[in-house]
């Protein structure tokens, strides 16, 4: 089994540059952590509440930070994004539970992708802990950090913000990204309570100290803490590892989509408003993305795409046989999600196949 911690590098001449996808489907994201572009929808033609909600906004320019040393974008109508949570403790973060990975880490990271039509998804999860190279990046003082390799995925976004964690993901997959989203702690908890919960069935009780979390065996529906509790969750299920809580981050994000149109809020205009607020204060976006009608385009291509039309898997990793608390990227089998990915379509189910990500039960406990 070939295994390295290098990465792959960029693929030079991956593609040409893309072509500007139908208006109706364009900049289209699929995660737990962007309800927010969820609840956008049906807000058009609202006046006032555009200006308010533009103002809510918080962007990032990942293309001026970046400049031109990324990969090519490829001429095929697909779309990448990079989803974001970030587990900063700062402000009202501060509230929530032990910090068990450090402060302003992206503790939770998925990659993406949408097909040419955005009718189907590919979700690519990366564990945090996953050794990869980092390239340098411009640190929060003005100082640039040279990063090197063995460093672990998640401390990107620690080091260099989100231009950082951009550049590392593009370092690693030769995959230009075309869009950011960001949610933190408080936000997401804010989202989940004004869409009055998320319902989620368990085969086994989930009962952790360190994320709050306590559920009985059976039909459960979480509020906003109760669903952070529950996608942060480790050491309540499978063997405590974040490998087991990717699988928990993926049941809660199918459950998700499967009730965000029976719950109400395209009906309730005053309850869409509600969300549509909390949710425009609650995430950061690339530039590209943050106004108001950007988003909405976001919102309105998620109708196509069911939990049936969506691929969910961790990156191929192995444990690095250096220190036990890291996991390496399995160089062939995640070469051959990045070329599926590139080349729009289904990642092979042998990329997986040897996987420690792949070998979990923590799945198991959510149906």
């Amino acid at each position: 089994m070939s295994q390295d911690n290098r990465g792959n590098g960029r693929r030079a001449g991956a593609g040409r540059r893309r072509r500007k996808p139908a208006a109706s489907r364009r900049a289209v994201v699929i995660a737990a952590w962007t309800a927010a572009g969820v609840v956008l929808l049906g807000g058009a033609g609202l006046g006032y509440f555009y200006f308010k909600f533009n103002g809510n906004l918080k962007t990032v320019d990942i293309d001026a930070a970046l400049g031109k040393d990324r990969p090519q974008n490829v001429d095929n109508g697909s779309m990448d994004i990079l989803v974001l949570g970030s587990d900063s403790r700062g402000g009202a973060n501060g509230d929530y539970g032990q910090d068990d990975g450090g402060s302003a880490r992206s503790d939770t990271a998925m990659i993406v992708h949408l097909n040419e039509g955005h009718t189907k998804a590919t979700v690519v999860s990366v564990p945090r802990d996953t050794l990869v190279t980092r390239p340098s990046c411009k640190t929060s003082n003005g100082k640039t950090d040279e990063g090197g390799t063995r460093k672990m995925f998640n401390e990107s976004f620690t080091v260099g913000g989100a231009a950082c964690a951009v550049a590392t993901v593009e370092k690693m997959s030769g995959i230009r990204m075309d869009h950011y989203l960001e949610v933190d702690f408080t936000g997401f908890k804010q989202i989940i309570d004004k869409l009055g919960g998320v319902e989620v069935t368990t085969t086994k009780p989930i009962k952790d100290d360190y994320s709050h979390l306590d559920l009985p065996v059976g039909t459960n529906r979480l509020s906003g803490e109760q669903a952070l509790g529950f996608v942060r969750t480790r050491h309540g299920v499978g063997d405590g590892g974040d490998l087991g809580r990717i699988q928990l981050q993926q049941a809660f994000i199918k459950a998700l989509i499967k009730q965000v149109k029976s719950i109400g809020v395209f009906d309730n205009p005053k309850k869409l408003l509600d969300v549509a607020d909390t949710a425009t204060k609650a995430i950061t976006t690339d530039k590209a993305l943050g106004d108001v009608k950007s988003l909405m385009g976001f919102a309105q291509g998620l109708q196509g795409i069911s939990p049936e039309n969506m691929q969910m898997i961790t990156l191929p990793v192995a444990g690095d046989t250096r220190d036990p608390n890291r996991v390496v990227p399995l160089t062939k089998e995640s070469k051959m999600v990045w070329d599926a990915l590139l080349a729009d379509r289904q990642v092979p189910a042998e990329a997986t196949a040897n996987s420690a990500g792949d070998k979990g039960t923590a799945g198991a406990v959510v149906r």
